[in-house]
C-alpha cells in the first residue's frame, strides 16, 4: 500500500500529537482490559504506563525501525491467574507476575539467540506466505466476537442494545467516511474522527438519559471521574513485600504456567511481523532481524510487567493502526509511547479514555480486525490456490483457526492461533516432503 508517512517520515509536531493519540485510542481498550480481567487490585494505569515503557524497550531494541506497538498479551491471562492462584497471598501473586513474565522473556532471548546464529531463511521455508497469510487472517478474524460483542453492550446492562449498535455503527462509518473520503490529514485520522461522532452520539442521549431517568439512554460511565486515581498502583511495589515468601514450588508452577504460553506467543510474534512487513513493505525479519525484534519485545514484555504485571505483545490493533492511516512513522509509535506513560499519571485524561464506551470501540475494531483478516489474505495473492497443496494448508489454517481449536495441558493452553498455525506448518511440510525428494 501507498504509505503517506514512511518508517523514518517525521511528521510535524501538532500531528505527530494527534496520530499518537489515535495510536493510543487503538490499543488503549485491549491495554487496560487485561488487568481488569485479572482483578486482584491490578491497575489499569499502570499497566498503561508498563505497556509505553515496554514499548520503549522494543524501539530501543529493533534500533527505531520497526512501527509496532507493545500492550498487554491476552496470552497470558490463564498464566497471570495461575500466578495469583497458586499464591499464598496477593503480595506473593504480585511477585509471581514479575517472576513469570521474566521467565517468559528469557524464552524470547534464548530463540533470539539461536535465530543469531543461525539465520531467519529458515522461518522463510518452514513458513512461507501459503502458512502465514492465513494465521494473520486468522489473528484478525479471532477477534471479530470481541467487536461484535463489544457493538452490543456499554458498562449499563440496562442500556438498549439497539441504540449502542446505533452508536457504534456510527463511529464506523465516522471512520470510515472520513479515511475513504477525507482531506490529507483527516484522511489519517479516520479513528479519532469515528470515536468522536460515536463519543458524541453516546454523551447526547446519555445527557438525556440522566434528566429524564430513561435508564435505558446511559451509555458513558460519567461516574468514573469520581474515582481517579492520581498515581498508578505499579505491581513492583508489593511484588517486593512478597518477594520473601517466594517458595521454590510456587515459582516451578509460575514457570509451568508462563514459559510454554511464550513458545506459543512465539509464532503469534512472527505473524504480526510478517503482517507488518507485508504492509510498510519491508521485511522487518531481515532488518533490523528476528533477533532483535524478539529482545525488543521479550525484554520489553518484562519491564512492562515490573510496573503494570502484564506480559506485553506486538498489538494487532497498531498494526491495523498503520494499514488504515498509511502512517508507518516509527517517531509516532514513539510518541504514542511517550503518551501512554504520561496519561497514566494524568487521571483526568486517563479516566475520560475509561468512559469511552463498548460500542463506540467495537465500532472502530470492526475496522481494526477488519483490516488484520484482510492483510493476511492478501499475503496469499500470489500463491497458486488450484494447488491442492496450497489449498489443503489455507484450508486447515482458516478451519481450524475460525473453529477455534485449542488444546489445554493443565494449566498450558495452547490457543486457535497458535494450533491453526502449527498444523498449516505440518501439513505443509508434509505436501512438499516429496517435492524436496524430487528436487
Amino acid at each position: 500500500m501507498k504509505l503517506a508517512y514512511g518508517i523514518s517520515d517525521k511528521p510535524k509536531f501538532g500531528q505527530l500529537i494527534v496520530f499518537a493519540l489515535q495510536q493510543l485510542l487503538a490499543i488503549m481498550a485491549a491495554t487496560i482490559a487485561v488487568p481488569a480481567i485479572v482483578g486482584n487490585g491490578m491497575s489499569s494505569s499502570a499497566a498503561l504506563f508498563g505497556a509505553g515503557v515496554g514499548t520503549l524497550v522494543y524501539l530501543l531494541f529493533t534500533k527505531f525501525s520497526s512501527p509496532v506497538f507493545l500492550g498487554s498479551s491476552f496470552a497470558f491471562l490463564g498464566s497471570m491467574f495461575a500466578a495469583f492462584g497458586g499464591a499464598a497471598s496477593t503480595a506473593v501473586g504480585y511477585a509471581g507476575l514479575i517472576i513469570g513474565a521474566i521467565l517468559a522473556g528469557l524464552v524470547y532471548v534464548f530463540i533470539a539467540i539461536i535465530v543469531k546464529c543461525v539465520g531467519v531463511k529458515w522461518i522463510n521455508k518452514l513458513m512461507p506466505a501459503v502458512v502465514i497469510g492465513p494465521t494473520v487472517a486468522i489473528i484478525g478474524l479471532s477477534l471479530a466476537g470481541n467487536a461484535v460483542g463489544d457493538l452490543q453492550k456499554c458498562f449499563n446492562e440496562n442500556a438498549n442494545i439497539y441504540l449502542c449498535i446505533v452508536i457504534g455503527l456510527v463511529t464506523f462509518f465516522g471512520t470510515m467516511i472520513s479515511s475513504v473520503y477525507g482531506k490529507k490529514f483527516g484522511k489519517m485520522i479516520p479513528f479519532i474522527i469515528g470515536i468522536c461522532c460515536g463519543y458524541i452520539v453516546a454523551a447526547a442521549f446519555t445527557i438525556l438519559g440522566n434528566c429524564t431517568g430513561i435508564d435505558e439512554f446511559v451509555i458513558i460511565n460519567f461516574g468514573l471521574f469520581d474515582s481517579m486515581t492520581w498515581i498508578p498502583d505499579f505491581t513492583f511495589i508489593q511484588a517486593f513485600e512478597g518477594l520473601s515468601k517466594v517458595t521454590g514450588s510456587y515459582i516451578a508452577t509460575v514457570a509451568v504456567a508462563y514459559v510454554p504460553v511464550a513458545f506459543v506467543v512465539f509464532a503469534e510474534h512472527i505473524a504480526d511481523h510478517k503482517n507488518i512487513s507485508s504492509i510498510i513493505e519491508k521485511d522487518l525479519l531481515e532488518d533490523p532481524g528476528l533477533h532483535r525484534t524478539l529482545l525488543g519485545d521479550g525484554v520489553g514484555s518484562m519491564v512492562g510487567a515490573f510496573f503494570g504485571g502484564c506480559p506485553n505483545t506486538t498489538y494487532g490493533e497498531s498494526i491495523g493502526c498503520v494499514a488504515i492511516s498509511g502512517n508507518a512513522s516509527v517517531v509516532t509509535i514513539l510518541a504514542t509511547s511517550i503518551m501512554a506513560i504520561i496519561a497514566s499519571f494524568i487521571a483526568p485524561f486517563a479516566t475520560f479514555l475509561a468512559t469511552i464506551p463498548n460500542c463506540v470501540m467495537g465500532g472502530v475494531c470492526i475496522a481494526l480486525y477488519g483490516f488484520i483478516a484482510v492483510s493476511g489474505l492478501k499475503m496469499i495473492q500470489g500463491a497458486d490456490l488450484n494447488d491442492n497443496k496450497n489449498l489443503f494448508v489455507v484450508s486447515v489454517i482458516l478451519i481450524a483457526g475460525i473453529g477455534g481449536l485449542s488444546v489445554t495441558f493443565g494449566k498450558i493452553t495452547i490457543t486457535a492461533i497458535a494450533c491453526a498455525l502449527i498444523l498449516g506448518i505440518i501439513t505443509n511440510v508434509v505436501l512438499n516432503v516429496k517435492t524436496k525428494k524430487a528436487e
